[in-house]
């Protein structure tokens, strides 16, 4: 099994790029099992849950491709099976349900699986999906879902702003028969992102972005050429590291102003951030680093796949701060990792209380899931001597060659086979 091994204390310097978002190609790609033309899609970070996401298709009866950061996809012959070989692997299998039931009235999907980072049920969606007509049972680890005489427009109130809840059934609700509104829907960049897509293909979204989605069902959708959006959490990851290194990094394709949230804290903490016509410029403003506190909400909220981050860095920073955490209720698995670096953190039920130290020296430490991966690294940047991190699969489900863009900037990190 691989494992990177990272020389710590090189201040990174230069340019680094983003990769195309995870989050947004994932759904997009279940999204092509709607269209009865040929969809190519660019930007398309190259990731094991995208090849995944492509063997699933395959599965279902499509055909694809997936060259340099390029992927198409055609439905030849739609099956509604999706098996726990591959569903049990990632999450985000499960959001092939609100297409297969838009196209075949039926659809079969194992439970899904994914980073162990919580329970993360599936039972807003399925709501959502009864609404509009279907009944489901979940027998034999299976989502068995029907829809006698097709999906009907609706009235959905999602009791939270669950993301993938929200494009499984936007899906859905793009070929049911009449109009649905989506309330409390999540605001995400990445469910605009797959909005944009499915009008591109000829749906009538509209709200998108905002807590009330509107759709307009339509007969059939066509295939386009669409290009994914840049991944905000990835370039979070990378302004993170210029500042916990003490560096100063070009990150070029910056959505920036995806990033809000992020960049409030991260100015609050005493990093440097100037967005300019291609890129962002991160370094810390003074040297020094503060620690404040930071709760995870929805978006605009301060996204949970940016907290794991946020903690490595407050390693570095002087006083206390605290993180809670209000999406996942077991994501902090990596505050052991930490602190078997030498961090100082406290943990009480969803908050950790993190005291800044200023130093961390390398030691094994071992990934639980893909973000707790990326503090690892961030952490093990800054460290003091050799870091070493197992079961960096989960890293490779979500950071498109990051050993390589980091040694591109002058990190001391490489990928060694187990």
């Amino acid at each position: 099994m691989d494992k990177l091994i990272i020389e710590g204390g090189v201040p990174l310097q230069g340019s680094i790029r983003v990769s195309g978002a995870k989050n947004a190609a994932l759904p997009i790609l279940m999204a092509c099992l709607l269209a009865e033309g040929p969809v190519a899609l660019s930007n398309v970070p190259r990731l094991a849950d995208i090849r995944t996401s492509l063997k699933l298709l395959n599965i279902l009866g499509c055909e694809t491709t997936f060259e340099g950061n390029e992927a198409a996809s055609r439905v030849v012959d739609l099956k509604p099976e999706a098996p726990y070989e591959l569903v049990k692997t990632m999450r985000a299998s499960v959001l092939c349900l609100g297409p297969l039931l838009a196209r075949l009235g039926e659809a079969r999907v194992a439970l899904p699986g994914g980073c162990a980072i919580g329970a993360r049920p599936v039972d807003l969606h399925l709501r959502g999906f009864e609404r509009m007509g279907a009944e489901f049972e979940i027998t034999e680890g299976f989502i068995k879902g029907r829809c006698k005489g097709g999906l009907k427009g609706a009235k959905i109130t999602l009791d939270f702003p669950t993301v993938g809840g929200t494009e499984n059934i936007l899906m859905a609700a793009s070929l049911a028969d009449g109009p649905s509104t989506i309330e409390n829907a999540a605001r995400e960049p990445e469910v605009v992102d797959l909005a944009n897509f499915l009008n591109a293909c000829g749906a009538k979204i509209s709200g998108h972005g905002t807590s009330v989605i509107t759709v307009e069902g339509v007969p059939s959708l066509s295939g386009c050429d669409y290009r994914i959006m840049p991944d905000r959490i990835e370039a979070g990851t990378y302004m993170a590291a210029a500042a916990i290194t003490g560096g100063e990094l070009e990150i070029l394709d910056c959505p920036f102003s995806d990033l809000d949230a992020v960049s409030y804290k991260l100015r609050e903490m005493g990093v440097w951030l100037q967005e300019e016509e291609d890129y962002v410029l991160v370094r810390r403003a003074n040297g020094l680093l503060k620690n404040v506190d930071v709760t995870t909400q929805p978006h605009p909220g301060f996204p949970t796949d940016m907290q794991a981050q946020l903690m490595a860095l407050m390693c570095f920073g002087q006083g206390t701060g605290t993180i809670e955490e209000k999406i996942f209720e077991n994501r902090f698995m990596h505050v052991l990792e930490l602190v078997r670096l030498g961090a100082d953190i406290r943990l009480k039920s969803r908050t950790a209380m993190v005291h800044g130290v200023g130093r961390l020296v390398g030691a094994p430490v071992m990934a639980s899931d893909l973000r707790a991966s990326a503090s690892l690294v961030l952490a093990g940047l800054a460290a003091e001597g050799t870091t070493t991190i197992e079961r960096i699969y989960h890293l490779d489900r979500g950071y498109e060659n990051i050993e390589a863009k980091l040694s591109g900037v002058g990190a001391r990190i490489q990928r060694v086979g187990g």
